[in-house]
């Protein structure tokens, strides 16, 4: 099994940047393709981005919700075992928990969240107007 920590959370301006990080351990993260999912208050988990393996591992493809594309960038450090998310020009629709999921590698390209077995706590991401 793999265990997921998110960290990096926090209050930021409308306009204002964080960078999310989830640490992953019990298994190397080479074999997973790893996602973040939020969550707002009243609201369903929604997909935010992704990063999965593709050409039988050669490379790694991203993906991400059309809300947050061209502002959020999703990364990972296999070598370190960790994923990343680089939140820009953040808006006060992005407030919502973020959570860090992971998946073996090799399935369909996904958004759903019922495909990811493997979910981090979260951490909250508040932007202000």
């Amino acid at each position: 099994q793999v265990q997921l920590v998110e960290s990096g959370g926090g209050l930021v301006q409308a306009g204002g940047s964080l960078r999310l990080s989830c640490a992953a351990s019990g298994r190397t993260i080479s074999n997973y393709d790893m996602g973040w999912f939020r969550q707002a208050p009243g609201k369903e988990r929604e997909f935010v981005a992704a990063i999965s393996r593709s050409g039988g591992g050669a490379y790694y493809v991203t993906y991400y919700a059309d809300s947050v594309k061209g502002r959020f960038t999703i990364s990972r450090d296999t070598a370190n075992n960790m994923v990343y998310l680089q939140m820009n020009s953040l808006k006060p629709e992005d407030t919502a928990v973020y959570y860090c999921a992971a998946r073996r590698s090799g399935g369909m390209r996904t958004t759903s969240s019922d495909e990811y077995p493997y979910w981090g706590q979260g951490t909250q991401v508040t932007v202000s107007s």
